[in-house]
């Protein structure tokens, strides 16, 4: 039997995202295009047209669950609006597809729960696309922390944040429980780069405050994250500052900084390190497309039965956190995972 060497993808969603995705799933030497799906007529045709010309014979529907039903179809991606990505990854494993989730993969733990048992009974792979972990700089990053150069990680910071230009004001059309805002939106990334992979165990408590508009949609917010024995995350995000996508990893002995998390494919990242012996280091990394990385990794995963990078598990930590900050919030106290 010859042995598969790419795996047929199909995009479930005519988003904006796809300007990254879409030419990542046809550049990637593992993978293969080969249908979108959108309820808007004529959206799919378009979307392909803009961000992948040059493809050909692509299969186009109007109806997602046509593309479902598609047997050559084998997996797909989904970057639908946040509060439908559970309900089309489940429809999705019940049609043994193997699924790319973007981020957030629900806005409840109970329904990751219900896609990891789906997922284990179908046997398919099922990861959630926080990109940015696929960028070789966190790699590099963590080299540094398993080398024992800034001793043990005690405290994380994350920022993520940049001023909302009216042209994205789509990104709070929804209120917090259908996932509009600014949490749902990039406080998931800055949970995300606080707590994995530098702490091993699993969270104990969450504080934290968010700023709400009146009709109910979060604008940014800040918040810690108890490890306990004094390890502490802590996250900051904001739809109304200055463009920030970073991390800082401190130690018992000195401490790292990644500089920009979400480095372009043309930007070369930049990330630090210094020590209490007076040592430090600043270097400039070779670039790198973490969109066409992540697809690399997933459909390698599935063409040769390997687990992914980023576990249906983890993605339940971090719903769980995001949903305990916004509960902090509304309560005006810490919120105990355990």
């Amino acid at each position: 039997m010859v042995k598969q060497e790419k795996l047929r993808w199909g995009i479930l969603g005519a988003a904006r995202i796809n300007q990254q995705l879409m030419p990542a799933i046809v550049a990637a030497e593992n993978s293969e295009l080969l249908a979108m799906a959108s309820r808007r007529p004529g959206a799919a045709a378009e979307t392909l047209a803009k961000y992948a010309p040059e493809q050909q014979n692509i299969r186009i529907f109007d109806d997602p669950n046509s593309l479902l039903e598609d047997p050559d179809i084998q997996a797909v991606y989904i970057p639908l609006s946040n509060h439908e990505h559970a309900e089309w990854t489940l429809r999705a494993i019940k049609q043994g597809k193997h699924v790319l989730c973007e981020k957030p993969m629900a806005l409840k733990r109970a329904d990751i729960e219900a896609i990891e048992a789906a997922a284990y009974e179908e046997k398919v792979v099922v990861m959630e696309g926080f990109m940015y972990r696929f960028h070789p700089q966190h790699a590099k990053l963590m080299n540094i922390i398993n080398n024992g150069m800034i001793g043990e990680v005690r405290m994380v910071k994350s920022s993520f944040a940049f001023m909302l230009q009216p042209a994205r004001e789509y990104r709070i059309a929804d209120p917090v429980e259908k996932g509009g805002g600014a949490m749902w939106d990039i406080g998931c990334y800055a949970i995300h780069a606080a707590r994995f992979p530098f702490m091993k165990e699993a969270p104990l408590s969450v504080a934290a405050m968010v700023k709400f508009t009146k009709s109910g949609v979060d604008l940014g917010g800040c918040g810690s994250i108890d490890y306990g024995n004094g390890r502490y995350a802590q996250f900051e995000y904001s739809f109304e500052h200055a463009r920030r996508a970073e991390y800082e990893v401190i130690g018992t002995k000195g401490g790292l900084k990644c500089h920009n998390v979400w480095a372009k494919p043309n930007e070369h990242p930049v990330i630090s390190w210094w020590t209490e012996d007076g040592e430090n280091g600043l270097e400039t990394l070779a670039v790198a497309n973490h969109f066409l990385l992540e697809i690399e990794h997933f459909s390698d995963c599935v063409l040769n039965n390997k687990s992914p990078a980023l576990s249906v598990a983890d993605s339940e930590i971090n719903c769980q956190v995001i949903v305990a900050a916004l509960q902090s919030n509304k309560e005006g106290k810490s919120i105990k995972l355990v």
